[in-house]
């Protein structure tokens, strides 16, 4: 039976460009949103995005999620360090406070992130580096995130 996602006449158009919202997605804390989001994703978006979810699964014991401002959210204790979000031409990766990372910093500034925001952008799961963004991942929850407080 097919997957009524992958019907272009039920799949929601996703965004060109971080414009402050990624999907009409609701605000929501917990696993369950952030897995119906990424599910809501159409092909090769989706499976991007999962693969991005799970090494963050992987990498990070004490993972929290939420779906904020259309994309997936996570953070370790308090505060959000870095999300996950599926656009027309890719889905980004992007580190709250991401021009701290070393080794290399991100390569990508987004528009509508602030400054000190720094990721990458995926357009196939292949390009997934497994290794730099599990080490990105634990460098930025080592610092606070947005609505955290300083550890």
């Amino acid at each position: 039976m097919p997957d009524d996602r992958d019907d272009p006449e039920r799949v929601t158009p996703l965004p060109e460009a971080m414009t402050g919202r990624a999907s009409p997605a609701k605000a929501a804390e917990g696993d369950e949103p952030v897995f119906a989001y990424l599910a809501s994703l159409p092909q090769p978006q989706r499976g991007i995005a999962e693969a991005v979810d799970a090494l963050a699964a992987a990498t990070l014991p004490e993972l929290h999620r939420a779906v904020k401002w259309g994309m997936a959210y996570y953070g370790v204790g308090e505060g959000w360090c870095f999300s996950c979000g599926g656009f027309a031409g890719d889905v980004k990766v992007m580190f709250i406070n991401g021009a701290s990372l070393l080794d290399p910093v991100p390569p990508v500034t987004p528009i509508g992130m602030g400054k000190a925001t720094r990721g990458v952008e995926l357009r196939t799961a292949d390009e997934l580096d497994h290794e730099q963004v599990a080490a990105w991942m634990r460098q930025i929850t080592a610092v606070p995130g947005i609505g955290g407080k300083r550890r």
